[in-house]
């Protein structure tokens, strides 16, 4: 059984058991009260649509009965589950190794709770959970949904196109402008970086970017050449070496590069940048005498790395909380007409050892 079928069933099993008890508790209510039970369930739900006569009177059967409709219930009878749906199209190794996630998924967790709201995660790969998606958009369990590190030609992107169900991506959609998102300034951010690593006199800049197919992995790709362009210097092929954000494929990468001697390299993500220092040293060139290193995200081991990582802090526990707080303004603000919301947070570029402009 694949791991989100485990959820979802479990996730059901609640839905199905908490709105089971709503119905026999609102029965008892109505047939005490001498109303129906939609009239409770006004009542319960502060509809302004009933009399005070009645609305005593059922107050007064609900008092007798100790009942206190739950929260989730109140959410059922207003057609609202108070749940998020968080998408990540990756595998269940790259969601728990990389710590990206990690603190993305805290920052959308603790907006969720502030909120009081719950957040039901997907893991949308491989393919059959790509195709059950459009099951889960139209089952009622979810109020919206969160992407994250959405494929530019993802299928459940697509579908979350094609529907009716509130969503919100993390990170721009590469081709709808009209899509709301939350992000960083990728480009510019990664242009500053190279930037920073050409004013201190190297020339040789290589890239270990991420996948060309991730709008984050462009994004930060063409910041580089931009630099490069910037400064009037060549782009050289031979330094440019696409990775999938991981360690090891950043240690991968690295090797490819040796052999066309780099003095400095960028890589798109913290974790390859440590995938990179691993294979420097491996190779018995010197960080930053030899070659400088910067990353991209300001991991928390960044700081931790030998030499200390220079790198792109993104507020990523921040992104997490902007995406959960305004899908859920915009499922509670749903029949006001809205512009859609392009929001993008800013960056920082964090000075360590790795790209000597500091002594070792």
């Amino acid at each position: 059984m694949r791991i989100m079928d485990v959820y979802s069933r479990i996730f059901l099993a609640g839905c199905w058991e908490r709105s089971q008890n709503m119905t026999m508790n609102l029965e008892i209510v109505a047939k005490m009260s001498g109303v129906s039970r939609s009239t409770v369930s006004r009542v319960i739900n502060d509809d302004p649509n009933v009399s005070e006569k009645t609305r005593t009177k059922v107050l007064e059967v609900v008092r007798q009965l100790n009942y206190e409709p739950n929260a989730a219930a109140r959410s059922l009878a207003a057609g609202r589950t108070r749940v998020l749906g968080l998408v990540i199209p990756r595998g269940v190794s790259a969601l728990f190794t990389d710590p990206y996630f990690l603190i993305l998924i805290q920052g959308i967790s603790s907006a969720c709770n502030a909120h009081d709201h719950s957040v039901m995660l997907w893991l949308a790969e491989p393919e059959y959970e790509r195709r059950t998606i459009r099951q889960i958009m139209h089952s009622g369990l979810i109020d919206g949904v969160i992407m994250a590190s959405q494929l530019n030609d993802d299928p459940v992107g697509q579908a979350l196109l094609e529907g009716d169900l509130p969503f919100i991506l993390v990170g721009r959609h590469p081709t709808q402008p009209n899509v709301n998102y939350v992000d960083v300034d990728n480009e510019n951010a990664a242009r500053e970086a190279v930037t920073h690593l050409l004013q201190l006199g190297r020339r040789r800049v290589a890239a270990l970017t991420g996948p060309e197919n991730m709008i984050a992995g462009l994004d930060r790709k063409t910041g580089y050449l931009a630099a490069l362009r910037q400064r009037g210097l060549p782009i050289d092929s031979n330094l440019i070496v696409e990775g999938d954000f991981s360690q090891a494929g950043g240690y991968a990468a690295m090797q490819r590069l040796l052999p066309h001697h780099p003095d400095a390299v960028f890589a798109a993500s913290d974790s390859m940048a440590a995938g990179a220092l691993r294979a420097l040293r491996e190779a018995g060139r010197d960080v930053p005498d030899e070659v400088a290193v910067v990353g991209f995200d300001d991991m928390p081991f960044a700081a931790q790395t030998t030499p200390a990582l220079t790198t792109v802090r993104q507020p990523t526990h921040r992104v997490g909380v902007m995406a959960a707080e305004t899908l859920i303004d915009l499922i509670e603000n749903s029949d006001s007409p809205a512009q859609p919301r392009r929001i993008v947070l800013p960056t920082e570029l964090v000075i360590r050892q790795s790209c000597g402009a500091l002594s070792k």
